[in-house]
């Protein structure tokens, strides 16, 4: 069974997310900046790691800041049009970013 574009477009997001979690995480200013601006501590992060929803608010970081989006989609080799269009993918997408 195919599966359509939007939950390709949906995981591709989600995946995307990660990814950035993973990139915020692997640098401990990039992560303390997120948790002083989010407000979350490491156990909240791990908590919301699944939630699609926070998964989005992940790359709403990343899209608030244009050098860390540059960076982070330098090392994805994506472009930062894709973060953007990945993100309306998944909820609570503001669709003037």
């Amino acid at each position: 069974m195919m599966r359509s574009k939007t939950q390709n477009n949906s995981e591709a997001a989600e995946i995307l997310a990660i990814n950035a979690l993973g990139f915020l995480a692997s640098d401990g200013e990039r992560l303390q900046r997120f948790m002083d601006l989010s407000g979350l501590d490491v156990a909240a992060i791990r908590a919301g790691a699944a939630n699609p929803a926070f998964l989005g608010g992940i790359l709403d970081h990343l899209l608030g800041d244009e050098s860390l989006l540059l960076i982070f989609a330098e090392e994805q080799q994506v472009r930062p049009e894709r973060v953007a269009d990945l993100r309306r993918k998944l909820p609570g997408a503001s669709v003037d970013f």
